[in-house]
């Protein structure tokens, strides 16, 4: 209905509207009401066939052209179609507008092969106004839906990277832990119990939250609780854990094991240096700027130690990389005499 009321307010407009407003404003005869007619009609029924002719050119656009595998052969097909669309619009339209002038007008339409060719640039103007209102209207749907396939293809490439990043997790904990519990199976039974205990509740917080992406901070301190208890085990008086977490953050989602990789990277490349130990602190709060801040500090000093592949490091910024892109922080440095990793996260 658009294109067809398109076709004939264009036509009209700039091929019969300034005959029209010239015919009623000259001196009128017996033929001027006619003629008003005739050059109203002209330009509806030459839009309204135009528009019937437009459809065998979108039927060879449709079946040919495809932005996203567009070949010079098929453009041609089209280029050919329109061309012989020109040749039998003008076959059809001038019997038409004959018929009409001998029926408004009383005599045949003068018509003259030097007139049929002049209103060939004419007739193909309209053809191609149109064609190009179809290809940008066609090319503005072929970007969207290309820009669809793209964040389809980023979301599930994002969702296979945290699933791979997700899977690295386990391994990385449970080395740890039983290496803990290596130690003491021998020289203390009961303690040995208690950290397998222990272990198997992280170890079951990590399956049943494996293919979820984020997860409430206060189910991610359990873990950490759990983490520190098996630690004290091992440090026993050499570790001492502080906390300090603004209630309001407790519903907070976060991506699963991030605080407990913090907390276990300080106690492991930090206090396990310290012959005289010292202490780990974890700050969960939100800044002024509406972010959610949190910070694990711990005693010793910032090293790297050689073939050593941080993986818990890593893994924490590239899971935070692929949720939050640049909205998202992670800062590790060394400040006086302790050593502090920060992650900031966006919380609108």
């Amino acid at each position: 209905m658009f294109s067809l009321i398109g076709f004939v307010a264009f036509v009209f407009v700039t091929l019969s509207a300034n005959k029209v407003f010239y015919k009623y404003s000259t001196p009128h005869d017996e033929n001027t009401i006619g003629m008003i007619w005739y050059y109203s009609l002209e330009g509806v029924l030459c839009g309204a066939v135009a528009w019937v002719f437009s459809y065998i050119i979108l039927y060879f656009f449709e079946r040919y052209i495809d932005f996203g595998d567009l070949k010079k052969k098929h453009l041609w097909i089209v280029i050919t179609v329109f061309s012989l669309v020109q040749v039998l619009y003008s076959f059809t339209i001038w019997p038409i507008l004959d018929a009409v002038y001998k029926i408004y007008a009383g005599i045949p339409m003068p018509i003259t092969s030097v007139m049929k060719v002049g209103n060939i640039p004419y007739f193909a103007l309209i053809f191609l106004l149109w064609i190009f209102i179809l290809i940008s209207f066609k090319l503005h749907n072929y970007i969207n839906q290309v820009t669809l396939n793209q964040i389809q293809l980023e979301s599930s490439l994002r969702e296979s990277q945290l699933n791979t990043l997700k899977g690295q997790i386990n391994p990385h904990f449970m080395f740890n832990s039983l290496n803990n519990i290596r130690g003491l199976i021998l020289e203390d039974t009961t303690r040995a119990r208690d950290m397998i205990t222990r272990l198997s509740e992280m170890l079951r917080y990590s399956l049943t939250k494996n293919d979820t992406t984020t997860i409430a901070i206060k189910e991610e301190l359990q873990t950490v609780e759990n983490y520190i208890e098996i630690s004290k085990i091992q440090f026993e008086e050499r570790l001492t854990f502080t906390i300090d977490v603004n209630t309001d953050m407790l519903n907070i989602s976060i991506p699963p094991m991030i605080i407990q990789m913090l907390v276990e990277n300080a106690v492991k490349h930090g206090i396990g240096k310290i012959k005289e130990g010292g202490t780990v602190s974890l700050i969960v709060d939100r800044n002024d700027i509406n972010e959610l801040v949190i910070i694990v500090q711990n005693s010793g000093k910032l090293s790297i130690e050689e073939g050593t592949t941080r993986l818990g490091l890593e893994n924490i910024k590239q899971r935070l990389s692929i949720l939050f892109g640049r909205k998202a922080g992670f800062t590790l440095l060394e400040k006086d005499t302790f050593v502090e990793a920060k992650i900031i996260i966006p919380l609108a």
